[in-house]
């Protein structure tokens, strides 16, 4: 029997340590746009039992007061779930300690311009995005899977339909490929807290039944997969008491579950001109909207940027054989330099991510790309109709050359 073809991919909560201070970097990040739209935000959370430290660099322009951290940080913790002190963890008992400062001056330099469309990039670096067609929404099936999970499960949790559950849970969701006109899911991993004293036999049983099942269903796929739900015994001690926390210690859940590669940048905590998070949501919208014109049915993009340049220092494509016949990659990239214009300031403005229609930390839990639930520019296919011009002038071009 030949071996099956395998790919997992995992999520967390937003009670998980790691995401609680994705959150937390966010809602600064919200607060200070909120306060001055060219802010310039770079800032980490860390949190350990009953201890959260922030630290980072915050400029805004003279005469703006500060926001009060502090009093951000508590919110999160508090709307996240983590209000009763017999957690170990709450939002009235941690302490919260804040060591921000000022920007360099040499990177304030170097962002800012009068010209907002000459905004130089905050920093060097590669970003990854990616598409495929195994979704509706061009996401690979695994992350949407495990993303879902943690959704339903801590929405129910915050409604009261979840009993004995706490903030902090994980996912892992394992696909079969192995027959492509019949995928299917071979395994989910649950992880999830609990109060202490429970019927652990009918917390899982309730874990299968209204979590797995149904988000099974909800994508049409099969119920009959193998799921593990706290197979190590008890989850009680959960959140920052049991496991330390960091901002951006995330990256693969935040986009494509390991299905795409990642250039090592975290999102969470940074303003736009920080190319880490502009270039890979610039990315993700060119390899949807290619992938959504047919140019492939799975499309990777890499952009690199230098410090302070403007225009990306290079552009490359995988399409992992799956690209249109009649085309080539050359026709790809060439196409992308004329419809997607990949400049740092172009990005901000293009996608108004100085003045976003959404919250930030929003973001900072249940992944950034392939997002149902919030309308966000780079998931929109508003190139759809004039990719698929282009595509049909290089069809016509290779049918003539015959």
């Amino acid at each position: 029997m030949d071996e099956k073809i395998l790919f997992t991919s995992e999520s967390v909560s937003e009670g998980h340590p790691d995401k609680l201070c994705d959150q937390i970097s966010d809602a600064i990040l919200d607060a200070c746009l909120a306060l001055d739209e060219n802010a310039h935000v770079a800032v980490e959370t860390f949190a350990s039992e009953q201890h959260v430290t922030i630290g980072g660099q915050v400029t805004m322009r003279n005469g703006i007061s500060l926001p009060d951290y502090e009093a951000i940080a508590r919110k999160v913790i508090h709307s996240i779930g983590y209000d009763d002190p017999s957690l170990g963890f709450s939002a009235n008992e941690a302490t919260i300690e804040v060591l921000i400062n000022a920007q360099s001056q040499e990177i304030n330099d170097v962002v800012g311009n009068i010209d907002p469309l000459l905004t130089g990039a905050g920093d060097q670096g590669i970003m990854f995005g990616y598409a495929t067609n195994e979704d509706r929404n061009y996401m690979p099936l695994a992350i949407v899977v495990a993303h879902k999970l943690m959704r339903v499960a801590s929405n129910m949790r915050k409604e009261g339909r979840f009993p004995h559950a706490r903030p902090d849970m994980k996912s892992q969701v394992t696909i079969d490929y192995t027959n492509p006109r019949n995928i299917r899911i071979d395994t989910i991993v649950m992880a999830v807290q609990h109060d202490p004293d429970i019927d652990i036999k009918a917390f899982k049983n309730f874990v299968y039944e209204h979590i797995m099942v149904p988000v099974a269903t909800s994508f049409h796929l099969n119920t009959d997969f193998t799921y593990y739900v706290n197979d190590s015994g008890t989850f009680v001690s959960g959140g920052p008491l049991a496991d330390t926390g960091l901002t951006g210690r995330k990256i693969i859940v935040d986009t494509y579950g390991g299905a795409a590669r990642h250039g090592g940048g975290a999102f969470s905590g940074k303003d736009a001109t920080k190319v880490d998070r502009s270039a890979a949501y610039m990315a993700r919208y060119i390899a949807k909207n290619l992938v959504a014109a047919g140019y492939a049915r799975r499309l990777e993009i890499q952009l690199s940027y230098g410090i302070g340049m403007v225009e990306p220092i290079s552009y490359a494509i995988f399409t992992y054989k799956t690209r249109h016949v009649g085309i080539n990659d050359a026709m790809i990239l060439s196409t992308i330099k004329r419809i997607f214009d990949c400049r740092p300031g172009a990005i901000i403005k293009n996608f108004s991510l100085h003045r976003p229609t959404f919250k930030y930390q929003d973001l900072a839990a249940y992944g950034h790309m392939g997002r149902t639930d919030i309308e966000l520019p780079w998931e929109q296919l508003d190139k759809v109709d004039i990719l698929k011009s282009e595509l049909d002038k290089y069809l016509d071009s290779s049918a003539n050359s015959y």
